[in-house]
């Protein structure tokens, strides 16, 4: 019987308890010796778990108190001398990398933040820095191996490889190549002597494009790194695609195993069939998706397996990726109908159906197993959820639908015009601190403790406290402040018609912060206003523009579980045309400028670059063209993005024919702006003055050289001043000091215009 296992597993807790653990030691509430020995428990716990469900290769090493390529950089001694220089401990180095520094021993930002390949998660970038010298320089990853040892618990342990480190670090990196590999050598020493049967390395870059020269230096790296394995086995643990460019390469390796994503892997079994699969090596084959909460379709997972087991002498059943991806439990779900919970597996679950599948797998009769059977059923019921309507109008759409005219520079006349604002106009994305007055008020609805009326009327207080802020701060174009929304995906799937929701499948978006993507359950439309009441009642409370704050139609899509049986053209299509009627419901109440925003817009950007435009890309950008393109020249179309590496698509972007683009720029040194230069974007854009993940206060004097920069590259008359994103998860002291810098700077570069 062939051994099952997870690439990784949630690492917050069922309820969450990691989050709240170090967002404890943050306050100061909690000491480092509390956290480290409440978070050492949780890991354990989290061991036990999938002890009890049967997995036989348990994970050790995803565990994280922020995030992973953060504790590979600490492990490497990939600490740049400026977070040193604070004199801090080990601990509150490691936040300061993570989250910024603003405190007695001096001002520092944070390291770069970035989406994590086209996932949801964000992770550090580490920096390279000119002293960097390659060495271990921390013991988690022994200790913790220890731990699990010591509990009597087969582990494998779990790195991020050496490749992958390097691939998505900043800095010169060639010189470095080196000393990771000598490092990496020395962690495989490390753990053989500990006892590791299997080492496992992750190498996900491996399943980007690659030249010459990078698998040049793939080979490199392990030569050295493989060279320390006598009696342990190193398994290669590739995921979110396939390993075309270099399968042949990896597979004549000294690797004992590896591991290929069969979900989103496209060619992996291709590859398989063509090259085969090497003799006495172990293939892990992910086969269990590790991004999506649906229940497994074993019609066509054993067969796969059948398949693979032609080529492989030696399976593992495993996860296409981590499980981090997806909640922790259904357990959770109490209020959910059992009609809806019988379709979903989460991380728990699905640590079910590798048992399943272990079981099933080799059986010529599984199709007469009471467990394939109740998955047919599960396929039939959700193939009758089709809402005729909705398809309907989709497929009647014509190009006239996706063009707005007049084009981008007449209607920027007209907008001046009409709006008259000052040059470099000063707003915010969107959201303003939720408090947890704000959050205990929407619970108090939930709970039935207050009516609708009542919120309403708190909800407005909210509001006019908001504006009166504003206009005290001296903002030029205001926003409510979406103080009646939880998220701003789930707010909009709550009120359109084709959505599921939870009560804790949270899952991690980056260190603290969770989100809980809602369920595209069946087809999407609007049925009532959504925003229209909030937004014009802001705008009644002042002569300055209110935005309408609206969320896109793919990044509706990008943050939520989607079906996988319906294409996403379809889906973001029906999103779009649900958002184009509150659009235009907006419009027509008088609000004249209304921001849709796409900040995931690039986050399910393929990742090899020959699908961009036809499996992505082409239909991303039509969707949300047809959220606007029917609304009048003088509304002014705004969006927001997150995370400017957007080199390779900044065309692309342009053709979305938004009026305004705000960039989140602030933590990738405002690298966007020579962007914008070269391509000579004709969209008038806001990149991010500072950076609202890390609670530091940026001065006057550090907006304005910022401005400065943008203005070298981008013409006065197309700048916005803006902060980086929404406000939502920073303190109001400090949101409201960095607005005021933020304004006071707008002034000062304003006036030398």
């Amino acid at each position: 019987m062939s051994l099952n296992t997870v690439v990784g597993f949630p690492r917050i807790g069922s309820q969450r308890e990691l989050k709240f653990l170090i967002e404890d030691y943050f306050q100061g509430k909690i000491g480092q010796k509390e956290l480290t020995q409440k978070a050492a428990e949780l890991r354990a716990a989290q061991w036990r778990l999938l002890e009890q469900k049967g997995v036989d290769l348990i994970p050790c090493g995803d565990f994280s108190l922020y995030d992973g390529m953060l504790d590979t950089a600490v492990m490497l001694g990939a600490v740049p001398a400026e977070y040193k220089e604070l004199g801090l401990s080990g601990l509150d180095t490691y936040f300061a990398m993570a989250r910024g520094y603003q405190g007695p021993r001096g001002d520092v930002k944070a390291l770069p933040m970035r989406k994590w390949f086209n996932t949801n998660y964000h992770y550090i970038a580490p920096s390279l820095d000119s002293v960097f010298s390659a060495a271990l320089s921390d013991d988690a990853i022994f200790e913790t191996y220890a731990q699990a040892r010591s509990m009597h618990i087969g582990v494998k342990p779990v790195v991020i490889g050496p490749y992958t480190f390097l691939k998505l670090a900043d800095g010169s990196k060639e010189q470095f190549v080196p000393q990771i590999a000598e490092a990496y050598r020395n962690i495989v020493e490390r753990l053989e002597r500990l006892g590791a049967e299997w080492i496992q390395i992750d190498e996900p870059a491996l399943v980007l494009d690659l030249s010459d020269e990078d698998k040049a230096v793939f080979k490199s790296l392990y030569q050295t790194v493989l060279s320390a394995k006598k009696r342990s086995k190193a398994l290669l643990q590739t995921y979110f695609g396939d390993i075309r460019d270099i399968y042949e390469e990896a597979c004549g390796m000294g690797f004992d195993g590896i591991g290929l994503d069969f979900v989103d892997g496209k060619q992996s079994l291709a590859l398989v069939k063509q090259h085969g699969f090497p003799k006495g090596k172990t293939l892990f084959a992910g086969v269990v998706n590790g991004r999506n909460i649906w229940r497994n379709d074993y019609s066509k997972t054993l067969p796969l397996l059948n398949e693979l087991a032609r080529d492989a002498d030696d399976i593992v059943i495993s996860t296409s990726c981590s499980l981090l991806h997806v909640p922790y439990t259904l357990d959770n779900e109490t209020a959910m109908e059992e009609r809806y919970r019988r379709h979903f597996a989460f991380a728990q679950e699905k640590l079910d159906e590798l048992g399943e599948i272990k079981r099933l797998f080799g059986d010529e009769n599984f199709r007469q197993s009471d467990i394939y059977i109740r998955r047919e059923t599960l396929k039939k019921e959700k193939q009758q959820l089709a809402d005729r309507d909705v398809r309907i109008a989709v497929s009647r759409l014509s190009d006239n639908d996706f063009k707005r005219s007049p084009d981008i520079a007449e209607r920027a006349k007209i907008q001046r015009t009409v709006l008259n604002l000052p040059p470099l106009p000063t707003t915010t994305i969107g959201s303003f601190p939720q408090t947890k007055e704000v959050k205990a008020l929407r619970s108090s609805l939930k709970k039935g403790e207050i009516g609708e009326k009542e919120y309403e009327m708190k909800i407005k207080e909210k509001i006019a406290e908001c504006v009166a802020l504003q206009e005290h701060i001296g903002l030029d174009v205001l926003v409510h402040g979406e103080f009646e929304r939880n998220d701003m995906v789930e707010y909009f799937g709550e009120n359109l018609d084709g959505f599921l929701f939870t009560q804790k499948a949270w899952v991690q978006s980056y260190g603290t912060r969770c989100v809980k993507p809602p369920i595209v359950w069946g087809d999407i439309k609007r049925t009532k206003p959504i925003t229209v009441g909030y937004i014009s009642y802001a705008q009644s409370l002042t002569k300055k523009p209110v935005k309408g704050m609206l969320t896109g139609p793919v990044t509706i899509l990008n943050w939520s579980f989607p079906r996988e049986d319906v294409p996403p053209k379809e889906t973001a299509f029906q999103i779009a045309l649900a958002i184009r009627e509150e659009v235009l419901a907006l419009e027509a109440a008088g609000i004249r400028i209304i921001q849709v925003d796409e900040a995931a817009l690039k986050e399910k950007l393929p990742l090899r670059k020959q699908d961009w435009h036809k499996e992505y890309l082409n239909w991303a950008v039509a969707a949300f063209r047809l959220v606007h393109a029917s609304v009048k020249p003088e509304t002014q179309i705004h969006t927001h993005m997150c995370y400017s590496e957007f080199d390779d698509i900044i065309s692309d972007i342009d053709d979305m024919d938004a009026d305004v683009i705000t960039f989140e720029a602030a933590r990738s040194n405002l690298s966007i702006v020579e962007t914008l230069r070269k391509a000579d974007f004709k969209t008038a854009a806001g990149p991010g003055v500072y950076d609202i993940h890390s609670p530091r206060v940026p001065s006057v004097k550090e907006i304005v050289q910022a401005l400065k920069r943008m203005l070298k590259n981008i013409p006065k008359e197309k700048l916005w001043v803006n902060p980086d994103c929404g406000l939502k998860t920073r303190g109001s002291e400090e949101t409201v000091k960095s607005l005021i810098h933020l304004v006071e700077a707008a002034k000062e570069v304003r006036a030398g215009l």
